[in-house]
């Protein structure tokens, strides 16, 4: 299709993660503005939840931006918004809303969405009432913006990420149905849920109807904005093939188009700046595992890492542990292995005694629970130190494997690094996503664009991208076979490549991080931003 005549004139993109760093939406869309901005300028307007000043850290508000606007949509339509750009290198332009107002009219929109589209909001329950009254919010944002501008001879199209939007989506179909609206699933609930539960998803997938299971597993209310939203859109998307037949059965709905995503690497530090902060980051991660193990580390230690949101079996933290202890107890690594699991948890902070450590005002070993950096509020709940205990870790002297856990966000002031996530990256040898569900798969894309090989599984659409069959790690990127029932080879397979990067001469691991570099370099937005104006066509097609 050629798109070139039917690009939009605005485009306005929302999703709970637009100045909210807490999963892989925040990197699609912080990376892909700038490709965008080329066309449409500041044209292009993210939308995201108010989380209170002072808490949005990339957020910088502006007070001449759209301020006339701005007076009478406070003032005349009382919306509470603020509105500045996103402090990444192509600042965009962001309206932040604070959807909270809208509770009071809660059971009024409910019940008009159940009367239009038929959005079983019945079942809500959790974040239910916060995403979708945000999602509401969202939609009269745009319909306030569109009629105080005068936008109806422009192409305008509104992009709706994940079932916690949805709303808007809603809102416009009754309120704006001009505008061309475009909603992607990056993950859908029902099929998140089956796989967190343990259930076998892929095998038995042509078996799965979304409503049954949605209320097997009490999701009805968000499969029903999800499967709803799928099938009102002008343009349905998400991010890959294995997610698209996921789709197709649990919505219902086969997907308009696949829009892989992109990448942009302006973040990522160049020449010596690269050297100095990879330096930086191996020091820092040095310094905190030897003070949490009350040892030093042989020079040659391997830092490894995983990353992500704490979903211990979709995300392959189970296999990751399990593969740790294989690697142990194979007795052939040639190296020393310090393996950082930065997942978020529920925590109260940094460990007192960790930071005493590290300044300097006390010398004494973390007796207690040499594993974790920051104290956890329920650690007898907690599946990963469970699974250490279990496998008998010990990050004793003489081990070859030492497991850091981080559970703490790394925004560059957890206390106990100081650092972000991406300059403690810089310093990591290899990192493991051996995921069992991920619809894409940016954690390990962020990886080698930092010239870090990564292992990551033939069940991740960025891994089905790289490669849909198996392949090395001396090719920058492991691909491992993942399937409903191949665990015990899966954790085989990753053992396998964990050691044989652990072993390999220097020479031949510069090579693979040039490799993994260069993979990286082919998931730039440039290559990818075409699915995205064909998606806008289609939907703007509709109009």
């Amino acid at each position: 299709m050629n798109t070139e005549s039917i690009k939009p004139d605005y485009i306005f993109e929302t999703s709970w993660e637009v100045c909210n760093k807490i999963g892989g939406i925040y990197t699609v869309l912080s990376t892909k503005a700038r490709t965008l901005k080329q066309t449409v300028d500041d044209h292009l307007i993210f939308i995201g939840p108010d989380l209170g000043v002072g808490v949005q850290n990339d957020f910088k508000e502006s007070s001449t931006l759209f301020q006339d606007w701005k007076e009478v949509a406070v003032k005349r339509n009382n919306l509470k918004i603020r509105i500045g750009r996103w402090d990444i290198p192509s600042q965009p332009i962001v309206i932040l809303i604070d959807h909270k107002p809208f509770f009071a009219q809660k059971n009024e929109i409910y019940g008009r969405m159940w009367e239009w589209y038929n959005v079983d909001s019945l079942h809500g329950f959790g974040d239910y009432d916060d995403a979708s009254l945000y999602g509401y919010a969202v939609g009269t944002v745009i319909e306030n913006f569109y009629r105080f501008f005068h936008l109806d001879q422009q192409r305008v199209i509104a992009h709706f990420n994940e079932w916690n939007t949805a709303f808007g989506l809603f809102y416009l179909k009754r309120y704006l149905p001009q505008v061309g609206t475009l909603f992607t699933t990056h993950a859908t609930t029902v099929g998140r849920s089956i796989a967190g539960n343990n259930k076998p998803l892929y095998d038995f997938l042509p078996g799965y109807h979304g409503d049954q299971m949605a209320h097997e597993l009490n999701v009805e209310s968000k499969h029903s904005v999800e499967k709803q939203a799928a099938k009102l859109a002008d343009c349905f998307t998400t991010v890959s093939s294995i997610t698209a037949k996921e789709c197709t059965q649990i919505l219902e709905k086969k997907p308009d188009v696949i829009t892989p995503n992109g990448f942009e690497d302006d973040f990522v530090p160049c020449n010596e700046q690269f050297a100095q902060k990879r330096e930086e980051a191996r020091v820092a991660l040095r310094q905190v595992a030897e003070a949490l193990l009350c040892y030093s580390l042989p020079a040659d230690t391997l830092f490894v890492a995983t990353s992500g949101r704490y979903e211990y079996i979709n995300k392959g933290l189970n296999l990751i542990l399990d593969s740790l202890n294989q690697a142990e107890e194979a007795n052939t690594l040639s190296r020393t292995i310090a393996a950082f699991i930065m997942v978020p948890a529920y925590i109260s902070g940094p460990r007192h005694i960790l930071q005493q450590k590290l300044i300097g005002e006390i010398h004494s070993c973390v007796k207690e629970n040499p594993f974790v950096t920051h104290e956890l509020v329920e650690p007898w709940k907690d599946p990963i130190l469970s699974d250490i205990s279990w496998l008998h870790f010990t990050n004793h002297p003489d081990s070859k494997i030492k497991l850091i856990f981080v559970p703490s966000y790394l925004h560059g002031d957890d206390g106990i690094f100081n650092k972000s996530y991406y300059d403690l990256l810089i310093g990591m040898d290899v990192t493991l996503f051996p995921s069992y569900y991920e619809p894409w798969g940016y954690t390990p894309l962020e990886s080698i664009a930092f010239s870090v090989p990564t292992i990551t599984t033939s069940l991740s659409g960025f891994g089905q991208w790289v490669n849909p069959h198996q392949q090395s790690i001396d090719e920058g990127v492991a691909i491992i076979e993942r399937t409903d029932a191949n665990y015990p080879e899966a954790v085989a397979a990753t053992t396998a490549q964990l050691i044989a990067f652990a072993n390999m001469e220097a020479q031949k691991t510069a090579e693979t991080r040039e490799k993994a570099l260069a993979i990286s370099q082919k998931a730039h937005w440039e290559n990818f931003i075409s699915y995205y104006y064909e998606a806008y066509a289609k939907a703007l097609l509709k109009k």
